[in-house]
């Protein structure tokens, strides 16, 4: 059955390290919700009470323009092999730019990823577990490695265009700051 957690304990340290996909969920008050899929070598965990992800670059930016409003987040892994678990993960989170001083300190845990945009940086209030008893088998077949191709195609003027054509509002209408605030 399911517990909680002031902070992750070491058991689910490694569990994490274990996931190939994670899920982020953020929303401003009058939002909409927003979930989304993250893949890739992008998941750091720096303490017991400390996370952060690498953002690249993508079709939106969702969690970006809600947590600069509403810093919630809550990222969830979910077990597609061995026994079943799911694991919550709830905090508040910080957007991290190029230009913030946190920016070299946190981008230097991740190995570079072409389109990187943000990190985000989130101190965990809650871990929540619950069965996964219903969550199906899936097996790894490998990353995709076609956002990567696409964004160091584009390079670094072209994600920039990209970022200014397509990243700059959420889809309330929401901004992102990401042209102003990654120089």
């Amino acid at each position: 059955m399911g517990q909680q957690f002031k902070e992750l304990s070491d058991k689910y340290i490694q569990f994490i390290k274990g996931q190939k996909i994670f899920f982020v969920g953020t929303a401003t008050a009058d939002s909409r919700v927003n979930i989304s899929p993250k893949g890739m070598d992008s998941f750091r965990v720096l303490s017991n009470s400390r996370i952060a992800w690498l953002n690249v670059t993508g079709s939106g930016n969702e969690s970006s323009a809600h947590v600069q409003q509403n810093p919630r987040m809550t990222i969830m892994f979910c077990a597609f092999d061995g026994p079943p678990l799911i694991l919550r993960l709830y905090g508040t989170a910080k957007v991290v730019h190029r230009t913030s001083p946190e920016w070299d300190d946190l981008f230097g845990r991740f190995v570079p990823l072409p389109g990187a945009r943000q990190v985000f940086d989130v101190r965990i209030d809650l871990v929540q577990t619950s069965c996964g008893m219903a969550v199906p088998y899936f097996s790894y077949a490998g990353d995709r490695e076609l956002l990567s191709d696409w964004a160091t195609k584009k390079g670094d003027d072209g994600l920039k265009q990209y970022w200014e054509e397509k990243n700059q509002m959420s889809i309330d209408g929401i901004p992102t700051h990401i042209v102003a605030k990654n120089g």
